[in-house]
């Protein structure tokens, strides 16, 4: 049996399970509808424990699907963020699940308003490669919070990450609460397209649109994490080694492959060799050497080594000036599939590289006279999912503030805003759609059903009909005006 033969049929199981499951998780929700502050605790604790006892097999699983990830790199944005998610939920969830007291209006007292908040029901979750387990734990966190059961939809990019964090969900929970799937690109396709009552997906922007097509089928609604093109504006007076530091981190953590990476940054045009400069400095004391260093991750797969060195070839050939950091002049182009942090120079619009999410190891410096020009830099293009300023000038730092949209913000600092648990995280515009972590992310995964209630005494009745009466024409005066 040929190769696609074999691969069609287990599509076609992985399709058929899926469809299993999804019917098993819809019967086990009409059952238990509305768990207990209880239930969804001892879920969350379910779920932290799993991920203790089995940290180090997941962050060697990850390694093996990178070929070289950085461990420390894995736990402190892997583990680290889920533990600490996981806690903060724990920490807060009680008071989140109370019922919201509204206001209301004279005219319809007595009564009460309130905002009961609701499980929705089955939630989709679509996972990237690039982040495979914080961005499968983190939405999971989020729908057992709001009581919801969850299906996980994992990366075939990371078969090590996939099987076992598969392995570990179906020893700590059962199918009809919580179920990881696996399989190739048809598999997602078809999981897309199931009638989930909430879908949330992190990945680029062209598959994004895909997901929300066929979700708008069953009307399901989406939470998009989406990326872009993030810009890093260096301000005229920010110290150069502050500003340099932190976006050379920003950049090189997990070789870019970050959603919410630095993708370009604007430097005031007499300044930028100075950046260039600060930054390889910057650059070869976190990194004196690429090719052995297990801190230095690898691009995921030779797909996406190849998309990158197209983008760098591509600049070379439009006029680009390539400056490669490589402390240890080190040769890397035989299978390591790792890419030296390179800086772009004298680019122009054409370039692939100014068009696309790099999404790895390649920055673009675009230089620039004033800040009002850098802020209409960043409006002419399409919203970005992250923005980062660094200038210590308060009143710069508010000018950006106001005048630019951005899925989120951090100054003088990078990659930061997305570990904050009391923080929203979400994009705008073609970076996505909706929030998560936190708060939000239960406010997110519940349904807000507004209930108005009264008792005995019924002042409405007032404005029954027949109209035209003394209280109607009262009615009227008071409250039409």
């Amino acid at each position: 049996m040929g190769a696609s033969v074999v691969q069609l049929t287990e599509s076609k199981k992985q399709i058929q399970h899926t469809h299993r499951v999804f019917e098993d998780q819809k019967k086990a929700f009409r059952n238990n509808s509305m768990p207990s502050l209880t239930e969804r605790q001892e879920n969350l604790k379910r779920l932290k424990r799993a991920l203790l006892s089995n940290q180090d097999k997941l962050t060697d699983a990850i390694d093996r699907d990178f070929s070289c990830r950085s461990k420390d790199e894995s736990l402190i944005a892997e583990i680290m963020p889920s533990i600490q998610g996981i806690n903060y939920t724990l920490k807060n969830l009680g008071g989140w699940m109370k019922p919201s007291k509204r206001h209301v209006s004279v005219l319809f007292q007595p009564a009460s308003n309130k905002v009961h908040y609701q499980p929705k029901g089955v939630v989709g979750v679509i996972v990237p490669w690039n982040y495979p387990l914080y961005l499968a734990v983190g939405p999971l966190v989020a729908s057992l919070a709001a009581g919801n059961r969850t299906m996980i939809k994992m990366s075939e990019f990371t078969p090590h990450t996939s099987a076992l964090f598969k392995e570990i969900i179906e020893a700590t929970f059962p199918g009809d609460l919580v179920s990881v799937i696996t399989g190739e690109a048809d598999v997602a396709a078809d999981f897309s397209s199931r009638p989930f009552d909430h879908l949330l997906f992190t990945g680029s922007t062209s598959v994004g649109k895909l997901v929300m097509r066929a979700a708008s089928e069953n009307l399901t609604p989406v939470t998009l994490e989406l990326g872009g093109k993030s810009p890093a504006i260096v301000s005229s007076d920010v110290p150069m080694e502050d500003a340099a530091q932190r976006i050379a981190f920003g950049k090189a953590f997990n070789a870019g492959q970050t959603c919410v990476a630095p993708d370009y940054v604007l430097c005031p045009a007499d300044r930028v060799q100075a950046f260039v400069d600060e930054f390889r400095a910057r650059f070869s004391e976190m990194y004196p050497s690429l090719r052995d260093n297990d801190d230095y991750t690898a691009i995921i797969n030779e797909r996406q080594y190849e998309r990158l060195q197209g983008y760098l070839e591509d600049a070379r050939e439009k006029g680009a000036e390539i400056v490669e950091l490589n402390p240890a002049r080190e040769n890397l182009k035989d299978g390591t599939r790792k890419i030296p942090l390179t800086l772009v120079l004298k680019t122009t619009p054409e370039m692939k590289v100014m068009q696309d999410e790099i999404f790895g190891p390649i920055l673009p410096i675009v230089g620039y006279g004033g800040l009002e020009e850098a802020i209409h830099y960043i409006n002419d293009r399409p919203r970005p999912l992250a923005l980062y300023f660094f200038g210590y000038d308060r009143s710069m730092q508010q000018q950006v503030v106001d005048n630019t949209h951005s899925g989120g913000m951090c100054i003088n600092d990078a990659l930061m805003h997305v570990a904050q648990d009391d923080l929203p995280f979400g994009g705008i515009g073609d970076s996505g759609m909706g929030h998560y972590h936190g708060k939000e992310g239960f406010l997110t995964l519940s349904h807000h059903r507004a209930i108005f209630s009264k008792q005995k005494f019924n002042s409405g009745k007032y404005v029954y009909a027949p109209h035209g009466t003394a209280a109607h024409k009262m009615i009227y005066k008071l409250f039409i005006r």
